[in-house]
């Protein structure tokens, strides 16, 4: 069965996306821990990160960074962290996180409900700052 964020992914459930590529894509959270709280996450399901071969690594990391520049510029936050533990859903993610103390790095600290109207006007703001289309793909 595929996990939820494939089905994100292939659009059979609503995203708020921010970046897509062929490799990896980067949506909001649906329970975020502090505002544009973004996941990036492999097309391919793999469950663990440690599996990801280098490249496929290296790659989410390249994102991951671009999406904390992002939120750093939309959100004027103390620091970005990176969180990856995977308890949540079984397809390696990436938790980027606008962090102003370490209380906003535990996941326990979550927001539902969410207003998705607020999630769409943030992605739509880090959308423009990282310069993509509504749907996070780079210009061509």
């Amino acid at each position: 069965m595929a996990s939820v964020f494939t089905r994100i992914i292939d659009g059979e459930l609503p995203g708020h996306f921010v970046w897509s590529d062929d490799v990896c894509v980067a949506i909001l959270s649906i329970n975020p821990v502090t505002d544009g709280h973004a996941l990036v996450i492999p097309r391919v399901e793999i469950d663990q990160w440690i599996d990801l071969d280098e490249s496929l690594a290296a790659h989410l990391m390249r994102v991951a960074h671009k999406i904390g520049v992002a939120i750093r510029e939309a959100f004027s936050p103390n620091r970005v962290g990176q969180l990856i533990a995977g308890f949540e859903v079984p397809h390696t993610h990436v938790h980027v996180i606008a962090v102003n103390d370490m209380g906003d790095m535990d996941l326990a600290n979550s927001s539902t409900p969410v207003d998705h109207d607020e999630l769409a006007r943030f992605a739509a703001q880090l959308r423009e700052i990282l310069g993509v289309d509504d749907g996070g793909q780079l210009p061509v």
